[in-house]
């Protein structure tokens, strides 16, 4: 009775994880935001990146070395060493590269999601089943990161439209 409670697997758990990954968000939020600071607005860009790993290690060391910040603690990914290069390691978040400090609104960053594709509201972002992909919160859905900084938790599906203009591209983590 007690692990169906309170084990890894339970909603109550996986709310309080959700709670310390929306801690992790803000501080890479941070980073962001000194980041784009020096690109007149530009969030990382890497030209014809496939993963959110290889924009995101533009931050590494120069604008954060917090980079355990970068692993989500419902994920099961393995924590990364501090100050280490993203991308020889796996983060836990998926990341909307091309976006800019005036797209405040927008969403930014969020748990790795079940695809790239944009989503409707209703439609699967995470996953349902507690498996593989997209499951940072077993099958209790995860956060959403905006580029103003505010944060929004969510069920495994989407509550309003996640889609991005041409320029924009979401990046899932390494698989």
């Amino acid at each position: 009775m007690f692990v169906m409670l309170y084990g890894s697997g339970s909603r109550n758990y996986q709310k309080k994880q959700k709670l310390a990954c929306q801690k992790n968000l803000l501080n890479i939020h941070v980073a962001l935001q000194l980041f784009a600071n020096d690109q007149e607005g530009a969030f990382p860009i890497v030209p014809g990146a496939r993963t959110a790993e290889e924009p995101l290690s533009l931050l590494v060391p120069r604008y954060t070395v917090n980079t355990t910040a970068f692993t989500c603690p419902g994920s099961s990914d393995s924590p990364i060493p501090s100050g280490e290069a993203l991308i020889r390691h796996k983060v836990s978040y998926a990341y909307l590269m091309g976006r800019r400090s005036s797209d405040s609104q927008e969403v930014l960053m969020t748990d790795k999601q079940l695809n790239t594709e944009p989503k409707s509201p209703g439609q699967p972002l995470f996953s349902t089943t507690g498996k593989p992909p997209g499951n940072n919160h077993h099958k209790f859905g995860g956060n959403y990161l905006f580029v103003d900084g505010h944060l929004e938790m969510s069920s495994a599906t989407a509550s309003f439209p996640i889609a991005w203009p041409q320029g924009v591209e979401l990046l899932n983590p390494k698989p």
